[in-house]
């Protein structure tokens, strides 16, 4: 008994392991958005960072809550013991999917608006707006196949499905951390290398998500 339990807990925390660095990863644009918020809300001077905010707000406001709640929420799906957890009113899984398909659909939609009808910031030129537009509707398309798959009860492609969209959705947290050391060699405004590696971020995520689905596939193989 002493021993299934020792060999248990290292296991548990290995599990949350996963969902920690995701959230950690998705710590930057939650604080970025949260300052946003308040930005918004707290009767802000117009500058030219935050004039296309304050005369269009609600696309920005519905982004930042749907994408913190993607993020945040999608995190613990990959916990699991927790996505096997089972109440009297359902599934965590299921429940938490609930909220994530339109969390995913509504971040993914209020940011192409945004990259459409915004005005372009310092710094995002045309290979940028292409870049968000394919990313965007990529994500859109990986919910509406999940959510397709999930319908057909084909719960493994329902998940490699998602586990893409989760993966173009917290790019946003990934995209940071190759800009803030690349801003010591150039301008953060320089519209090439800034869409290079905003472009890279979710290239890598993606890349990260294949690896993910793979090793799943290959599990189930070896289970079998």
């Amino acid at each position: 008994m002493t021993t299934t339990l020792a060999t248990r807990r290292p296991t548990t925390r290995r599990a949350w392991l996963v969902p920690t660095g995701l959230i950690l990863l998705s710590i930057i644009p939650i604080i970025a958005g949260a300052f946003r918020l308040t930005e918004l809300t707290g009767g802000a001077i117009p500058t030219p960072q935050n004039t296309r905010f304050l005369e269009a707000p609600i696309p920005i406001v519905i982004h930042i809550v749907s994408a913190t709640i993607f993020s945040v929420v999608g995190a613990f799906q990959f916990v699991p013991g927790l996505r096997r957890r089972r109440w009297r009113w359902g599934s965590w899984h299921r429940l938490a999917g609930r909220l994530l398909i339109p969390a995913g659909l509504l971040s993914a939609l209020s940011g192409l608006w945004m990259t459409v009808f915004y005005e372009l910031p310092a710094g995002d030129g045309a290979a940028l707006f292409v870049l968000r537009l394919v990313f965007g509707t990529a994500m859109v398309v990986s919910i509406a196949l999940g959510v397709r798959a999930v319908m057909r009860r084909d719960f493994v492609v329902h998940s490699e499905w998602m586990t893409r969209a989760y993966a173009i959705g917290v790019a946003a947290g990934t995209q940071p951390l190759l800009l803030l050391p690349s801003s010591l060699f150039f301008p953060l405004t320089d519209e090439l290398p800034r869409a290079i590696l905003m472009g890279s971020a979710w290239v890598i995520n993606l890349a990260v998500a294949e690896y993910v689905i793979r090793r799943r596939a290959a599990l189930r193989g070896v289970t079998r």
